[in-house]
């Protein structure tokens, strides 16, 4: 248990973070598997949307701090990969 003040604020607000943080994951994981579906299926036009859904929320994540840039990059790199492709 938290023995200071200080202490104390940094346990809650570590609950606080972890919870934001979970649900971005949970909708950036979402949003992945909409865009691996899309292209799975050949469908351009939703793999499009999706991956640029995908992206946005990937670099939201990332300047929150919830998500590394450099897995962020790389995850958009897919992305430009697979819907220039099409």
């Amino acid at each position: 248990m938290a023995n200071t003040k200080s202490a104390i604020k940094a346990a809650r607000k570590s609950v606080r973070l972890h919870d934001r943080n979970q649900r971005v994951r949970t909708r950036l994981k979402t949003l992945h598997k909409r865009f691996t579906e899309a292209v799975k299926a050949n469908d351009a036009a939703a793999a499009r949307t999706a991956g640029t859904a995908y992206a946005s929320a990937m670099d939201k994540a990332t300047k929150a701090g919830v998500v590394h840039r450099n897995a962020a990059a790389r995850a958009k790199s897919q992305v430009a990969k697979h819907v220039l492709a099409k």
